[in-house]
């Protein structure tokens, strides 16, 4: 190599790693600023979704057309039916039901269930998630011409179900109705690990259901 050509290269080179050195350094700190931005936007949803997690019993309402439970607990079925056997509703449908199970034999292993409400409970075997229970509620909705019903779940999955109802059934009324499990302790929710567990999945599942609404409206579906 031509001895004043290499000494050129040599002069430059300082400069060549100093660019690459600054192009790097500018990457990383936009990279590390969108980190830090995405976990402030993570830890103030959480905090927004806690804080629509009810924290106390249902208020007092009137009669619905139908009250509406989410399988997933023996609470819920014995909150629906306590509800039915009180008049809120004319019909109860219990969504999510594993099939062979059938309304006597909801009816037996659920406590305290008088005999009579047999022929006002529906059962439905198509859902099993969320989503699907949406769906399912809106079909028979739609075929009993009812416009509105009592939503029976577990408070920390109302916001969740809240969501896929009203996006499934927008002219339908909505009352939530929560069901407060016994091991679920929203006070200092951080301190208890079963409690912090289910808040921390509820929160994903919730913000994915957000994104796959917020995505098909944009393309129209």
């Amino acid at each position: 190599m031509n001895p004043a050509a290499e000494r050129e290269r040599r002069r430059w080179r300082p400069a060549v790693l100093v660019r690459l050195w600054r192009r790097r350094a500018r990457i990383a700190l936009r990279s590390g600023a969108a980190l830090i931005a995405l976990a402030i936007a993570w830890s103030v949803g959480l905090f927004l979704f806690v804080n629509v997690i009810p924290d106390r019993g249902p208020a007092p309402g009137g009669r619905t057309d139908a009250i509406v439970v989410l399988t997933g607990g023996a609470e819920r079925i014995d909150t629906g039916l306590a509800l039915l056997a009180e008049g809120r509703a004319g019909k109860l449908f219990v969504s999510g039901v594993y099939r062979g199970v059938d309304v006597a034999l909801l009816l037996r292993l659920a406590r305290n269930a008088p005999a009579d409400l047999e022929c006002c409970i529906v059962l439905g075997y198509e859902a099993d998630n969320t989503e699907g229970n949406a769906r399912e509620t809106a079909t028979w909705m739609q075929a009993e011409r009812f416009g509105s019903l009592r939503l029976v779940t577990a408070s920390y999955h109302m916001p969740r179900s809240l969501l896929e109802f009203r996006a499934a059934m927008p002219e339908i009324v909505l009352v939530p109705h929560p069901v407060h499990p016994a091991r679920f302790r929203l006070d200092d929710w951080w301190r208890f690990p079963g409690t912090a567990s289910l808040i921390l999945a509820e929160y994903h599942k919730y913000l994915l259901a957000r994104a796959r609404h917020a995505l098909f409206s944009a393309v129209g579906l």
